[in-house]
């Protein structure tokens, strides 16, 4: 076994050998150079050459490790009770971590210090550096360590939650080293990354990979754009800067997907397409100045897409307006389609958030709408999104359906009254005065009431439930059981696959949903 083992190696070797002679030495530039490929006829424009890689980043990690500094943490939190400490073994080489991690924690008994570490850069030789959010939140106090070992209390400028992200400053006695943002617009998938930060407490720390995907969507915030790469990232790299190789920040590095809580080369940045103008908001203002649409949104789906008429599934459907909002004027309704906002294509619903709070506050943009199958475009003046109002997000979560709400005998399905009607699974009535209170519906919504929703159906699949109204089918307004049925006759006799239905809760907010007809 062992010289089977040995003789493969050596074959290992030996093909190993052959494959770094054939490419020739490695020299060039820090950023990737490309291999010539021998014997290669030069009419063959579409072969794929082979890249060797950057041959060293050596030089440019020298020159932009001084920038790059460890951020500690420490705050102080109420004691949990009688408890031993995690212990490492004497002589361990992490005895020391494990020492400074617990210094100070009294065992039982009132407040303990935490202490936390994260990463960071400078981006102003005066003193402002730039991490994560959760790399700071709740802390007493903040220290920006240097890679001299120079420590400096920093204070906190501005936080974003929404992008995670934090800007604090410092005083120092000369001017710092810093580095400046590049445009992640310009980056490309198979482009190579450079990390640096302190993971695990090992401060400058350096890291190589490439982009794996760009506009990831990882559910961490109304904002998601992550750049993923697969550059080693772990815990303590929060904060720090992925750099391109020309020595340019396209990213701020602050999650993993790590079932270990190690790097498997999943990791993702908050690009700096997104993060630059909030930085500079955060210096300039101390907090956010978002721009704001007012509106309610969700996704254009298939069936929705197919329902409307639409050629393709795209763009951002309005579920609702928000009342008070710079649309609240009837400029855009519910049921339009957004699909170009200030002249950026809303090819998915998350373009729309992203598009509208990268604008400026009072900014008149054109936003082209699908209306009764129709482009047109109109003018929208954009508001302020303060911290308390409500972002363009999706409101598109399914409602439960029937079964899955009763309760306490509550919400629980009537007997159908004889003046109902049944279609697509659904039990219909009008919506009387003695209904609306049963079911403590809002005297501003109007429609069609849903008196039963037959278990299974594609309706309850859908997630509609009782109590809820139908106020448009096919953007027909409906104001009996009739209406539907005549409605989505119509759509049936048009060749429609699906029934494109707007839905008020009963409080009245608004949702679309498309019932399939077959």
């Amino acid at each position: 076994m062992v010289n089977t083992f040995q003789l493969s190696l050596r074959y290992s070797m030996v093909s190993v050998l052959a494959v770094a002679l054939a490419t020739g030495p490695i020299t060039g530039p820090v950023f990737p150079a490309f291999a010539q490929v021998p014997n290669t006829p030069t009419t063959v424009s579409k072969v794929a050459m082979p890249q060797t890689g950057p041959a060293s980043v050596a030089d440019l990690a020298e020159g932009l490790l001084d920038a790059v500094v460890n951020i500690s943490t420490s705050q102080s939190v109420k004691g949990e009770g009688e408890g031993a400490s995690p212990q490492s073994p004497k002589g361990s080489p992490f005895q020391e971590f494990f020492d400074d991690f617990f210094d100070g924690q009294e065992k039982g008994q009132g407040n303990r210090k935490v202490n936390s570490l994260g990463s960071g850069f400078v981006i102003d030789p005066s003193g402002y550096v730039v991490t994560n959010n959760h790399v700071i939140e709740g802390a007493d106090d903040i220290e920006v360590i240097f890679p001299n070992g120079t420590k400096l209390k920093a204070k906190l400028v501005g936080t974003d939650t929404k992008t995670d992200l934090s800007v604090l400053k410092v005083e120092p006695k000369a001017p710092l080293k810093a580095v400046k943002f590049g445009d992640s617009r310009k980056m490309r998938i198979g482009d190579w990354v450079m990390a640096i930060g302190n993971p695990f407490g090992l401060g400058g720390s350096v890291t190589i990979g490439i982009i794996s995907a760009r506009g990831r969507n990882i559910n961490a915030g109304p904002y998601d754009n992550f750049i993923q790469t697969d550059a080693a990232i772990n815990k303590g790299n929060s904060g720090g800067p992925l750099f391109n190789m020309y020595g340019e920040v396209i990213g701020i590095n602050t999650a993993i997907i790590s079932p270990s809580g190690g790097s498997i080369g999943i990791g993702f940045a908050v690009p700096t397409e997104l993060a630059q103008n909030i930085v500079q908001q955060l210096i300039e203002f101390g907090e956010t100045r978002r721009g704001w649409l007012g509106v309610r949104i969700q996704p254009v789906t298939d069936e929705v897409s197919e329902s409307l008429g639409l050629k393709e599934a795209r763009g951002a459907l309005v579920s609702g307006v928000i009342k008070g909002g710079p649309v609240d004027n009837g400029t855009i309704k519910a049921g339009d389609v957004i699909i170009t906002f200030d002249g950026k294509q809303v090819k998915e619903m998350r373009d729309l958030p992203l598009a509208v709070a990268e604008s400026p506050v009072g900014k008149a943009v054109d936003v082209i709408i699908m209306r009764d199958g129709k482009e047109q475009t109109v003018k929208v003046t954009l508001g302020r999104l303060e911290d308390g109002a409500e972002a363009e997000t999706g409101d598109d979560a399914p409602a439960l359906a029937e079964k899955d709400q009763k309760k306490d005998g509550q919400n629980q399905a009537p007997q159908p009254p004889q003046d109902t009607v049944s279609v697509l699974g659904l039990t219909l009535s009008d919506l009387t005065d003695e209904r609306q209170k049963n079911f403590g519906i809002a005297d501003s919504v109007e429609g069609v009431v849903i008196t039963a929703v037959q278990a299974g159906s594609p309706a309850a699949e859908k997630g509609l439930k009782v109590g809820e109204v139908i106020v448009e089918v096919g953007q027909s307004f409906t104001s009996s059981p009739d209406d539907v049925i005549n409605r989505i006759n119509e759509l049936k006799g048009e060749g429609r696959r699906n029934a494109h239905m707007m839905i008020a809760g009963p409080d009245g907010q608004l949702r679309f949903v498309a019932i399939p007809l077959e």
